[in-house]
């Protein structure tokens, strides 16, 4: 069994890249948007337009791989319990 301060870590990063996935991608949409409205001139805008799109990239592999984790730790009952997605079917 795994010990609850390493569970407590693996869920606290999942939901910490979780909300860096979502941050990103509003900032992405937002610079996206301004993009389009404004078209800016600036020759950093390349750099600043770009940038959240690659921190979203980043956090949902980030995410991905975590979560991943996190469901791998969680091992099956065993025994003659059923589980919810036995139930389900």
């Amino acid at each position: 069994m795994a010990e609850p301060g390493q569970t407590r870590f693996q869920v606290s990063a999942v939901r910490l890249s979780g909300c860096l996935l979502c941050w990103s991608l509003a900032a992405a949409m937002i610079t996206a948007a301004v993009d389009a409205v404004v078209e800016p001139r600036a020759g950093w805008w390349g750099a600043v337009w770009s940038l959240p799109w690659w921190l979203a990239c980043g956090a949902a592999l980030a995410w991905i791989v975590l979560r991943v984790r996190e469901k791998a730790a969680r091992r099956p009952p065993y025994g003659g319990t059923r589980s919810d997605w036995e139930q389900a079917a």
